[in-house]
């Protein structure tokens, strides 16, 4: 839409109220309203002031004004507010300048884009996440001076005894996947989210229950970088929203439940150029050259990658041994126990590549600009992957295993790496140093050092009665 399409529309559905929203540097929605008679093309020509320093990871106190600018193109009814609501995604300049703003998730994004035309490798990048979820009919946590805990109950977890609404049905380890109702008790919760994204204008490809209790996965057809980001902002917003509607609560991180599988975000890539696919060739698994160079560079960076892809402490919980977590730096055709999977097609325009090891904590503006940039750097110098490995990875002797690379096994090794290899990040001022160098501080600062700090309740079963 234009903003005079945006205008129009407004006045045919009603609105009420303008919701404006937008990505923090850490990768949360924010929002604030204006009532629609605020509603004019000004408002997308000047755009809207706000308190930066207010927004974690942003401006400080004494350089605080922002400026939102609405994206027209971005206009949908939320769906989930008594008045009619028109919702629209912003990018954020600075006030004084005009530029677009370092830290704006969304303008990393954009400019991601920017360079790949500019490489001339390609002019379209295409994005396809799989954000798997929980779903629990209760979740309860604190973390206090004087004591610590959460608590999780799930009518489908074998661990939820005495619960009251316990009828019984429970997943059996590693028996998630694909159980029809009893069994699967959220069918119609999910029916719900699918038909409000479609709603939304995502378009939807497949609904289903997940390996581990209480766990799901909705998948959506891809995009171009920018709009599967914008899309996946729109899927868990739905999620959740949907979930807080059914009196339960949904989330994205990794690994909730201790000793069961956890949730992953695989992304799917490919590049076009002038509508052709480039990464359909003759070259192993029906790939081209100009695929293997793109996944060798994903490879190569994908320690320093973690920072952006896998951002959590809890992230590293999810990246183990020993539920099908991909660990293993390696690539395969078909091979779920790689990193880096080619999945089977029927078409040569289908053709992409699969990287398992993300998961739903990530920023998504974020990590698809930071996977196009190592993926570009691998075309760019020609970096070879190396052989495939076809066999279980898993299963693998200690001797074999021992050749393959690993993901890092803590947030601080992934933001170490990042420290150590970010170059290919800054081509094209697309991430700057400014924000890698506040990503590593803020990382440390506000997330590893605050749970490091804090005393671990299986700690008291290890230590009490030393």
């Amino acid at each position: 839409m234009t903003p005079k399409d945006v205008l129009k529309f407004a006045k045919e559905n009603k609105v009420a109220i303008i919701d404006l929203k937008f990505m923090d540097f850490i990768g949360t929605w924010q929002h604030f309203q204006l009532p629609v008679g605020m509603l004019s093309e000004e408002l997308f020509e000047n755009g809207q002031y706000f308190d930066g320093s207010s927004i974690r990871a942003w401006q400080t106190i004494n350089a605080s004004d922002m400026i939102v600018m609405p994206d027209p193109s971005t206009a949908k009814i939320d769906p989930f507010f008594k008045d009619v609501t028109l919702s629209l995604i912003c990018d954020i300049k600075d006030p004084v300048t005009g530029a677009d703003y370092t830290r704006d998730p969304r303008n990393i994004a954009k400019k991601a884009e920017v360079y790949l035309k500019s490489t001339g490798l390609a002019d379209t990048a295409y994005f396809g996440p799989e954000a798997e979820f929980f779903v629990f009919d209760s979740l309860s946590f604190a973390s206090e001076q004087s004591g610590a805990h959460y608590e999780i109950h799930s009518d489908e977890a074998p661990w939820t005894t005495g619960y009251e609404g316990n009828l019984g049905y429970k997943v059996r380890p590693k028996s998630g996947y694909f159980p029809t109702a009893p069994m699967d008790s959220h069918q119609d919760m999910r029916n719900e989210m699918l038909l409000i994204m479609q709603q939304l204008g995502l378009e939807i490809e497949r609904s289903h229950h997940e390996v581990a209790p209480a766990q799901h996965e909705i998948n959506f057809k891809f995009d171009t970088l920018l709009k599967t980001a914008d899309n996946l902002q729109w899927f868990k917003y739905i999620v959740k929203n949907v979930a807080r509607n059914h009196n339960k609560v949904a989330t994205f991180m990794p690994k909730p439940m201790h000793n069961d599988n956890g949730s992953g975000q695989h992304v799917h890539m490919s590049l076009w150029t002038n509508g052709k696919p480039q990464f359909s060739g003759d070259k192993y698994a029906g790939l081209s050259e100009t695929a293997m160079h793109y996944i060798g560079g994903v490879l190569k960076h994908a320690p320093a990658l973690a920072a952006f892809t896998n951002p959590s402490t809890n992230s590293y919980k999810r990246l183990v041994p020993g539920f099908e977590a991909p660990i293993n730096l390696a690539y395969s055709n078909r091979n779920r126990s790689a990193s880096m999977r080619i999945p089977i097609v029927g078409s040569p325009k289908a053709r992409r590549i699969e990287f398992r090891c993300p998961d739903p904590t990530s920023n998504a503006y974020l990590a698809f600009a930071a996977l196009l940039m190592a993926g570009l750097d691998g075309i760019q110098n020609k970096i070879d992957p190396g052989e495939p490995w076809d066999k279980d990875i898993y299963g693998l002797p200690p001797e074999e295993l021992a050749r393959i690379p690993k993901m890092p096994g803590s947030l601080r090794e992934a933001l170490t790496a990042l420290e150590n290899d970010h170059a290919f990040l800054l081509k094209g001022d697309v991430f700057t140093r400014d924000v890698i160098e506040f990503w590593v501080d803020y990382k440390i600062n506000s997330e590893i050092k605050q749970v490091d700090s804090r005393p671990h309740p299986y700690e008291f079963t290890l230590y009490l009665d030393a």
